[in-house]
């Protein structure tokens, strides 16, 4: 039989974590008269009870997770923190549902940024930065799970990071404990900076905080209906830009470049990847809208370099809120972009570029071995072997990936949503992105207009994307629950 106290230890942490930060949007409130101080200060009251009484109920001898434990706690964190996160939203006088707040706490904690909320521009302020809050809250936790935990579970190929961090970092860092703490220094620092700079160029300090928080953790709530967009000014979306990408590259690899070693940072192939992938299709799509539009290059660049920056990294800011009128080419490239995703150990989402390498050098040793039957072909990833369990994940994990999109599609198509509504708000709570297409759910709409089984479909569809499909589905096999 399983021993849950550790699992509900952990919980109880990280619940109490979740109180102590209730606080924050609870004393902006009460700096500014607004009564929904008392839902933060009670939501915080109730949530720390709750933790503390699971840390004390099952405090044990200090023991490591075993792996079918740590399954166990990963998905039952992110299922059980949005359910805590979603009391203020529900209980504030927003007029939403416990549905709607969960909703909004899966969108902000997994970093998705799908909003069912309207009219922000008039939302309490404490309201506005507990959303944020959840983000950042959710980008340092998908960094941390993506070094520590899931490399471990080996989960879509990230066993591969193992081998690839391993030596360089513990070498500097020898203990886990360590690495972690500089892990939160850098996050810390990159919003810090953020917010700096959006503050330096005409930002209110409520608004330049909010926007760092979701900026870096590439989540993209606003506290704005217009997002980004409605402070048209370049200077904002080039700060965007930068830090969208920052968020979007291994954090491990910026230990090294504290240490003054910035050839890592150059060097990894992912990095190189994903910034020439992101580089093609911002030209690409800009010469194309230039050529559609009969407008100047340069023009077409400044709305493609945003907007593609920030539906590739899943970020899901926005400026122009009409694809359709960058040409044809425009909604079949979006719809593709969402699913690309960042580089591992990042705050991104989607598929991630390392395992487009993977399969990419799986695929060309396959055309040669057909070419040379007797041959001996080797795949590489950043000049290293790629071990055949790294292969045969990654494989697995485009296979599980497309089929659990399929089955969103389906089942919200199934709930009375159109064809482009259903698969791009599919797509977009599997990649965590944010905006889906069309009118209904694309960047000039929200998700607001859903029934609620549709929005629970997508709250569990945010749940998959952000445990890489494997951490969650393996929970539902008979061969799990065995000892």
């Amino acid at each position: 039989m399983q021993d849950f106290r550790p699992i509900f230890f952990v919980l109880g942490i990280l619940l109490s974590m979740l109180a102590v930060s209730m606080l924050l949007p609870a004393a902006v409130d009460a700096a500014v008269n607004n009564d929904d101080w008392q839902v933060f200060a009670l939501s915080a009251g109730f949530t720390l009870f709750v933790g503390v009484s699971c840390i004390l109920a099952t405090r044990t001898e200090a023991a490591m997770l075993n792996i079918r434990q740590a399954f166990v706690m990963t998905t039952g964190a992110w299922v059980t923190l949005p359910a805590f996160a979603a009391l203020p939203l529900a209980f504030a006088d927003l007029n939403l549902s416990y549905t709607d707040a969960y909703f909004e706490a899966m969108s902000g904690l997994s970093t998705t940024g799908s909003t069912v909320m309207v009219g922000l521009d008039y939302v309490p302020p404490g309201i506005l930065l507990w959303r944020s809050i959840l983000q950042w809250l959710g980008g340092i936790g998908i960094v941390v799970m993506a070094i520590s935990v899931l490399p471990i579970l080996q989960v879509g190929g990230m066993q591969l990071f193992r081998m690839e961090f391993s030596d360089r970092v513990e070498k500097a860092l020898p203990r886990a404990a360590q690495i972690g703490g500089w892990i939160s220094f850098i996050y810390l620092a990159l919003t810090l900076t953020c917010a700096t700079l959006y503050w330096m160029v005409g930002m209110s300090g409520f608004d330049a905080i909010n926007h760092a928080m979701t900026t870096v953790a590439t989540g993209g709530f606003s506290t704005h209906d217009l997002s980004l967009g409605w402070f048209k000014d370049l200077r904002v979306e080039m700060i965007a830009i930068v830090f969208m990408i920052l968020g979007s590259l291994p954090f491990l690899l910026y230990l090294q470049v504290i240490r003054a070693n910035w050839r890592p940072l150059f060097k990894d192939t992912q990095v190189r990847w994903f910034i020439s992938f992101l580089g093609i299709a911002v030209i690409g799509s800009a010469h194309l809208m230039a050529l559609h539009q009969d407008i100047g290059f340069w023009e077409a660049l400044r709305k493609t370099s945003f907007n593609v920056t920030s539906i590739m990294t899943g970020t899901g800011y926005a400026t122009d809120y009409s694809f359709y009128s960058w040409g044809d080419f425009a909604q079949p490239m979006i719809f593709a972009l969402m699913f690309v995703g960042g580089c591992a150990g990042s705050t991104t989402c989607g598929i991630k570029i390392f395992r487009f390498q993977v399969l990419f050098e799986t695929a060309r040793v396959q055309l040669k071995s057909l070419l040379q039957p007797h041959g001996v072909f080797i795949a590489y990833y950043n000049r290293r072997p790629i071990p055949e369990s790294v292969s045969e994940s990654v494989m697995a994990f485009f296979f599980m990936f497309a089929i659990s999109f399929a089955v969103l599609a389906a089942a919200l198509g199934a709930l009375g949503l159109d064809f482009i509504t259903a698969t791009s708000a599919a797509a977009t709570a599997i990649a965590n992105v944010g905006p889906g297409l069309g009118p209904q759910v694309g960047p000039a709409g929200n998700f607001a207009q859903l029934s609620d089984p549709a929005k629970w479909v997508m709250s569990a569809g945010m749940l998959l994307g952000r445990l890489e499909i494997f951490t969650v589905i393996i929970l539902f096999t008979a061969t799990f629950w065995r000892r």
